[in-house]
């Protein structure tokens, strides 16, 4: 398991939140993270603490990430009537892996190699301590919206229901 810390898109991840001064040391878990519930069972918490990161593209190309609570789903014409675009576009794990730098499964709020448009969850307000993919589907890591929010810059957002 300690072999995943090693990978990179892990170790970015780790660099990015000694960068920023974050306080949550990433965890590698037994199990796989790649759903929202499966990252939830293995930390026992709720579901509507874990931080899941959604990529879709906007009308120009670029990325855009949702950090949402897992507790539910993105409501996409919502979010492109806020944005005052007609609808978000579908992306591919390939998409995912170049704007990114992480495979899906794995994708970080932190640590991308490229710029995104950011949104955020304010569900994730609701609780204290969230948790976020860290580079990896077996690695996370504990945050908070607050800190989130102070290091993707990302907008609050009612994202779905």
């Amino acid at each position: 398991m300690d072999s995943i810390l090693e990978k990179a898109a892990v170790k970015r991840v780790h660099c990015t939140l000694q960068d920023l001064k974050c306080t949550g040391e990433i965890r590698v878990l037994a199990d796989s993270a790649r759903t929202a519930l499966e990252a939830a069972n293995a930390l026992g918490i709720e579901v509507g603490q874990i931080a899941s990161s959604l990529i879709f593209k906007l009308p120009d190309g670029s990325p855009l990430l949702i950090i949402t609570s897992g507790r539910h789903r993105v409501d996409t014409e919502l979010v492109a009537r806020n944005l005052g675009i007609e609808k978000l576009g579908r992306v591919d794990a390939d998409y995912v892996k170049e704007k990114s730098g992480f495979s899906i499964g794995g994708v970080a709020p932190i640590g991308w190699i490229s710029a995104a448009t950011i949104l955020i969850d304010q569900a994730l307000n609701d609780y204290e301590v969230v948790w976020a993919a860290a580079g990896h589907p077996h690695a996370v890591y504990p945050t908070s919206f607050k800190e989130l929010l102070d290091c993707t810059g990302a907008t609050p957002m009612v994202i779905g229901d």
